[in-house]
């Protein structure tokens, strides 16, 4: 059996701040009377795209994640990279409502973080080593 506690606990917390994420895109449709759709409203739009820029990225960290923790076991930056990028989604949320640079600071992190497990799951699968033993 195998269990993935970098993931499994990643994956758990981006479950509730994607509720999060929805609470708030709904807190506008109440607010602005909006059943369905964006109703033109930029605050909502803006809401529903925080949420849904964070349904786009999260799949890949997440599988990223569970790939490289089975390949090499888990190791404390797993849980830093993964810490790391759940804050810089909730920053990134925040940012969609104007902070721009909670935006700045959200957008970067994923980004980095995407890039890096990508390179680094590449890197292991390929060569079969990890460059950071």
């Amino acid at each position: 059996m195998f269990f993935l506690p970098v993931t499994l606990t990643c994956a758990g917390a981006a479950a509730l701040l994607n509720l999060w994420l929805a609470i708030r895109v709904i807190q506008i449709r109440m607010a602005e009377k909006v059943l369905t759709g964006d109703g033109g409203s930029p605050r909502l739009i803006a809401r529903m795209r925080a949420q849904m820029n964070f349904v786009e990225y999260t799949p890949f960290v997440l599988i990223l994640l569970g790939l490289i923790e089975l390949a090499q076991g888990t190791r404390f930056y797993l849980w830093v990279v993964a810490a790391v990028y759940l804050l810089g989604r909730v920053l990134h949320g925040f940012g969609m409502d104007g902070w721009r640079r909670g935006r700045e600071i959200g957008a970067l992190t994923t980004f980095l973080i995407v890039a890096g497990l990508g390179l680094y799951a590449a890197w292991l699968g390929y060569t079969g080593t990890n460059p950071l033993h």
